[in-house]
């Protein structure tokens, strides 16, 4: 079992297969082998996903806004980089992500229990 913190406007999991609603369910639970680079950690949420307030839904930073998340990534020693990096991810951040190719996650999102009202002594 593993807790993640969603959006309370976020809308529900799709369905396995089922277009991508921005949910951000598989993002929260852990990253994409991009998001691992850009993250530089293997569990827990991804660095580069963005919550996107219009659209209440989650994006991907690596897409959205690829020179942020290439500059957030890299140490004050490489930012110069960022620039370049960041022009080559904008140009294979969908692929890599498998963007547009449907919700593959299978995990099954519970709301928490209500909190309880009494107070313990």
């Amino acid at each position: 079992m593993q807790t993640i913190f969603i959006h309370p406007a976020a809308p529900p999991k799709p369905p396995e297969g089922a277009p991508c609603n921005g949910c951000g369910v598989c993002c929260l639970a852990q990253p994409c082998p991009v998001g691992m680079l850009l993250s530089r950690r293997r569990h827990g949420a991804c660095q580069a996903l963005r919550w996107d307030a219009a659209q209440t839904q989650y994006r991907c930073g690596a897409i959205t806004e690829p020179k942020g998340v290439v500059q957030a990534a890299l140490t004050p020693a490489l930012v110069r980089l960022a620039p370049v990096l960041a022009a080559v991810l904008a140009c294979v951040a969908r692929r890599w992500v498998a963007a547009g190719q449907g919700c593959d996650s299978d995990l099954q999102p519970q709301s928490p229990p209500p909190a309880s009202t009494t107070m313990p002594f």
